[in-house]
């Protein structure tokens, strides 16, 4: 199984801020991720991106999604992080649309998977999508994802999905790796 072809991951950096702050503000976008859009200024947001920047929370990572040619398409995040269980949450947005429908987030989703998988010692690895995003809910499952519940929050319907280590080695065919200690997880 080959986890990324287009697609990589790397840290935020300022100059995302205009993409983000567009992602953000966008109503569909929003909808698609349970929130309300942003009606702060730009001017707002870039001050607390730059303050994210640099003094980033030790219980949330996010970074940035980007083509091979370094464009920069959307998002991806891990956060909930529970040392004890070995789990964390995760969670992807592909802002710019024209890479919709095209793999992109299958990807950029597998691309983050293996890293937590095979840098650092999670053992299981947890999100919600909206029912209704059925799109969202076939890319996790490509990436190997399945059902296991469901979640009422705030009006919105969620489903709940998982991956585990193990099913994550099967599905790319190899062997179970045991770890003995955990390290708190950085892309």
């Amino acid at each position: 199984m080959s986890v990324t072809i287009r697609v990589r991951i790397r840290p935020k950096r300022l100059e995302d801020a205009r993409n983000d702050y567009q992602w953000s503000t966008d109503p569909e976008l929003s909808d698609l991720d349970a929130v309300a859009p942003l009606t702060i200024s730009f001017e707002a947001f870039l001050k607390e991106y730059r303050d994210q920047l640099r003094f980033p929370s030790p219980a949330r990572r996010t970074f940035a999604v980007e083509t091979l040619d370094g464009v920069h398409i959307g998002n991806c995040v891990y956060y909930n992080i529970d040392e004890r269980g070995r789990q964390a949450e995760v969670g992807i947005m592909i802002g710019s649309r024209e890479y919709w429908d095209k793999g992109y987030g299958t990807e950029a989703m597998c691309a983050l998977v293996d890293q937590m998988f095979t840098r650092h010692n999670f053992k299981r690895l947890y999100l919600k999508t909206l029912e209704k995003n059925l799109r969202a809910q076939k890319s996790f499952q490509k990436c190997g994802f399945t059902p296991y519940g469901h979640m009422n929050r705030e009006g919105y319907r969620f489903l709940l999905m998982e991956l585990t280590r193990t099913r994550w080695q099967e599905k790319k065919g190899q062997a179970p790796v045991r770890r003995r200690f955990f390290r708190l997880p950085t892309l």
